[in-house]
């Protein structure tokens, strides 16, 4: 199982290591039960949004075969999994995937995974998931970033994403957490590129890559191209 929001924020900041220690990274007390008053390891920590701040409130590969069903079209949720693997594994040759709403690459990924390119089925699955009910928050994710923001560490939102995403936080209710939204489909890049987060840096007024941290759950886009830029990552 992968760590959660919580345990990764605790790993990424001095707030909780007291507690940690004592109660295992894992545990869903860990960060509540932190002193505000402990100085932080970082003066920024930057939040990836899929799959880190945000999950599916249902699985995608679920969804997918539900609504392809209503189209008639028969697909397994394994099958559906493969082909969003290889739809985000293949290069996108249209430039960055997610610019304005993002709909070419969706408009592939969705015939790629449900092997059809019924239209009425992809515009159903693309408004499914501009809405709010379509997304959960992070088991302890708002408990964790209050933490943060009482220690007056600045907080932003890095994330490869199509102009759907404001809305979707707005909905949510978590978007007033975050001093810097900083969204691929609005700076014109994506991570893994460095200049992402360096604008995620100035937003928040941090001058040193040194002195902030991204939480994120893909290997090449968050860890490598967080480290690349110079940032510490988890």
């Amino acid at each position: 199982m992968s760590p959660s929001f919580q345990s990764r924020v605790a790993s990424a900041s001095r707030l909780s290591r007291g507690t940690v220690a004592a109660t295992g990274e894992g545990s869903a007390t860990a960060l509540g039960a932190a002193s505000v008053q402990s100085a932080p390891l970082y003066d920024a920590v930057l939040v990836d949004v899929g799959g880190t701040l945000l999950k599916t409130a249902e699985p995608v590969q679920d969804t997918y075969a539900a609504f392809a069903g209503k189209y008639g079209v028969t697909v397994s949720a394994d099958e559906i999994k493969k082909g969003f693997r290889r739809a985000f594994a293949e290069p996108w040759p249209h430039g960055m995937r997610y610019e304005g709403d993002g709909r070419p690459f969706w408009r592939h990924a969705v015939a790629i995974a449900t092997g059809s390119d019924n239209q009425d089925l992809f515009e159903d699955l693309y408004q499914h998931y501009e809405k709010a009910a379509a997304w959960r928050v992070a088991d302890g994710a708002v408990d964790a970033l209050l933490r943060l923001r009482q220690a007056n560490v600045r907080l932003a939102i890095v994330s490869n994403f199509d102009s759907r995403l404001r809305p979707i936080l707005q909905d949510l209710q978590v978007d007033s957490l975050f001093d810097a939204i900083v969204v691929s489909a609005e700076v014109k890049y994506e991570k893994p590129s460095p200049e992402i987060f360096s604008i995620a840096l100035e937003q928040v007024g941090v001058s040193s890559p040194s002195r902030a941290v991204h939480v994120g759950d893909d290997a090449v886009n968050d860890l490598k191209g967080a480290m690349d830029a110079g940032l510490h990552a988890w």
